[in-house]
């Protein structure tokens, strides 16, 4: 039996709410169908946003989103995208499948569906084939409540009142995508062009530098070294990847169980990583006053047969809800340094929440997990260890279980489990210091561990009522199943 300690008296940091963020670009169908239909679609929809995604993703309780990119987000060109739709323009979308963009989802439509969200919108602005006007006048066209060229470029088409934008990016994978750039030379570059991302009136602009490719610690050291001061966070991209190479990734349903443990064990990466980029960034802002964001993470697989390789779309199973929850672990166990991250992508494209077919539209295991973990959202992190044995393939090991806990501000204790064993269930032993626990109610997600709903069975892997626990003296012990994810809240 696996012992499992939660120190109640022993409060941490914030979880902030923006950790359980996500990430929508121009990418295959993630926003074209995904999320924007248009106003004319027989497709169910407000102002052009379909209403059965904006529901499932307020039930979810999305926090923020970013947006317009990714690779996108460095050949974007915003005035493209306002004004009346007949008028945009048309470009191609070199990055993802080169398919024609006709711009008919930009600035204004952008923010109109995190209004309906009820999400803070983060932007990336074009530092790679964009100038700094550009930039400039995009900040002044969203945010600015005066007489200006932009104010009146908004209110002309149909914008009053400036837009609220607390998150604004400069730049996006600038080492890759974003320009192939030095790591001294973006912080040269991101120092001029944060310059001009002016705080006008009681908006006040959040403002992140591009960070590195996974374990590229060169490039935080560097970019944080020349620039710390000049921004409020720095990002970093980690993707899990169980291929042996980026040409041959491996299929996203189809998997040995060597497999699962290679990629579960590559996920698990992320706590390292995390912590080297944090150490480094403390030695340069001693005071934390730096975050970090990890705003683009999850699984990449090969995309589905059949389909545009350019669009990135892949199906979702347990896997990849095992993948979720242990990230979600890690960032809330980190959120005294993490302080938002950004899962790629929303809508049909890599590790969704949401997948679509025309009118259809189905919740991945990936969905039920942020919606398990949405408590989380703005609690307390409780300090907490849980006893775990070494398991797994032989050059895969992983432990078998994987946690994290919280206190809400009305007192409920919040704790997430995953039982990464593909075949043995746990039985745990829970110790709940500083609080006796009266009522506990859980929830989990299981099955096996290629299970993922289709639009033929979209109902598949739900979540069910848990009560495979029952109350101790000092606690609690349970049995937790394996391949599986458990919210529990305690009173």
């Amino acid at each position: 039996m696996a012992r499992f300690v939660v120190n109640t008296l022993n409060k941490k940091s914030k979880i902030a709410k923006e950790i359980y963020g996500h990430f929508s670009e121009h990418l295959g169908r993630c926003i074209y169908e995904g999320i924007y239909v248009g106003e004319n679609s027989s497709i169910p929809n407000k102002n052009g946003m379909r209403s059965d995604v904006v529901e499932a993703l307020k039930k979810m309780k999305i926090p923020v989103l970013r947006w317009p990119g990714g690779c996108f987000a460095d050949e974007y060109h915003w005035m493209d995208g306002i004004g009346p739709k007949e008028q945009r323009k048309k470009m191609v979308n070199t990055h993802w499948g080169g398919v024609v963009e006709d711009n008919s989802f930009g600035t204004d439509e952008f923010m109109e569906l995190c209004s309906q969200l009820g999400c803070e919108p983060y932007v990336n602005g074009n530092v790679g084939s964009g100038t700094i006007q550009e930039m400039q006048n995009w900040i002044e066209y969203m945010t600015f409540d005066g007489i200006s060229p932009m104010a009146e470029l908004r209110k002309n088409n149909g914008r009053e009142k400036p837009y609220s934008l607390k998150y604004f990016g400069v730049g996006n994978e600038n080492w890759g995508c974003g320009g192939n750039m030095r790591p001294e030379y973006y912080a040269d570059l991101y120092r001029r062009y944060q310059t001009y991302v002016r705080n006008y009136g009681d908006n006040k602009i959040f403002r992140i530098a591009c960070g590195a490719n996974s374990d590229d610690y060169n490039w935080t050291e560097t970019v944080v070294k020349l620039a710390g001061r000049y921004m409020d966070a720095i990002t970093m991209h980690y993707y899990t990847v169980p291929g042996d190479s980026w040409s041959n990734k491996g299929s996203a349903t189809e998997f040995t169980v060597e497999e699962w443990y290679k990629t579960l064990s590559k996920t698990l990466r992320m706590d390292e990583i995390i912590a080297r980029h944090s150490e480094i960034i403390k030695k340069y802002d001693p005071t934390n006053r730096i975050g970090l964001i990890v705003d683009e993470w999850g699984t990449w697989y090969d995309v589905e047969p059949g389909t545009n390789p350019g669009f990135l779309y892949q199906q979702n199973t347990m896997r990849d809800a095992l993948v979720a929850g242990i990230n979600l672990n890690i960032f809330n166990k980190r959120s005294d340094v993490v302080v938002m991250a950004n899962i790629a992508q929303l809508v049909n494209v890599l590790q969704s929440v949401i997948l679509t077919e025309g009118g259809k539209m189905i919740l991945t295991p990936t969905y039920h997990v942020f919606e398990m973990y949405k408590e989380h959202q703005d609690a307390v992190l409780l300090d907490s260890f849980i006893e775990t044995n070494s398991i797994g393939a032989e050059k895969y090991n992983v432990p078998n279980l994987h946690e994290s806990v919280s206190m809400s501000s009305d007192g409920k204790i919040i704790i997430t489990l995953c039982n990464l064993s593909v075949d043995e269930s746990c039985k745990i032993d829970a110790e709940i210091v500083g609080t006796k626990v009266n009522n506990i109610k859980g929830r989990v997600l299981t099955g096996g561990m290629a299970d993922h709903n289709t639009f033929e069975e979209p109902d598949k892997v739900n979540p069910k009522e848990f009560n495979n626990f029952s109350i101790t003296e000092k606690g609690f012990s349970l049995e937790i199943p394996a391949v599986s994810v458990v919210s529990l809240s305690l009173n």
